[in-house]
C-alpha cells in the first residue's frame, strides 16, 4: 500500500494528466492538461474560459483524471473541481507554477481561469509487480 507521500511524489514526477468532464447534454469530453498538486493530493489546473472544459465545469464540476503513461504506474482520480478566486491564487503560485513554470506566461491572459480538484477517490496501480500493486483511497 502506497502512502499519501508516495502518491504525491508520483504526481510530482508527472506533469501532464487527462482531465475528463461531461457536457450539459451528458457527453464525455477529455483534455490533456498540465497540473500541479498539493500535499493533500488536490490537483491544480488552468484553462481558458472559452474552452469546452471550462463550460463543462460550470454546469458539472465532477471530473475524472488519469495521470501516468511514461512508466507502468498510473493514478486514476475522481473528484470535484472548483474555480479559484483571485485571493486563493497563492496555491497556484506555490504549486502549479513551481512545477509548470511555462504556464506562468498565461497568467496575464484575462480569460485564464484556475481550478482546484479535490479528490473523492484515488487509485494508484503499479503494473511492475505480480500481482499488481493497487492502492485505493476514498476521501
Amino acid at each position: 500500500m502506497k502512502s499519501k507521500q508516495e502518491l504525491y511524489d508520483f504526481m510530482n514526477n508527472n506533469s501532464l494528466a487527462v482531465v475528463s468532464t461531461v457536457t450539459a447534454e451528458g457527453n464525455p469530453s477529455a483534455a490533456i492538461v498540465g497540473f500541479g498538486q498539493t500535499k493533500e493530493l488536490e490537483l491544480l489546473i488552468s484553462t481558458d474560459n472559452t474552452t469546452r472544459k471550462y463550460k463543462n465545469l460550470q454546469t458539472n464540476p465532477r471530473v475524472a483524471v488519469a495521470i501516468g503513461g511514461t512508466t507502468p504506474e498510473t493514478i486514476q482520480l475522481e473528484g470535484t473541481a472548483r474555480e479559484l478566486k483571485e485571493d486563493e491564487l497563492d496555491v497556484v503560485r506555490d504549486n502549479y507554477w513551481q512545477k509548470n513554470p511555462h504556464a506562468k506566461a498565461y497568467s496575464d491572459n484575462p480569460n485564464n481561469r484556475y481550478f482546484i480538484i479535490t479528490p473523492t477517490w484515488i487509485r494508484f496501480t503499479d503494473l511492475r509487480t505480480n500481482p499488481w500493486s493497487i492502492t485505493e483511497l476514498t476521501f
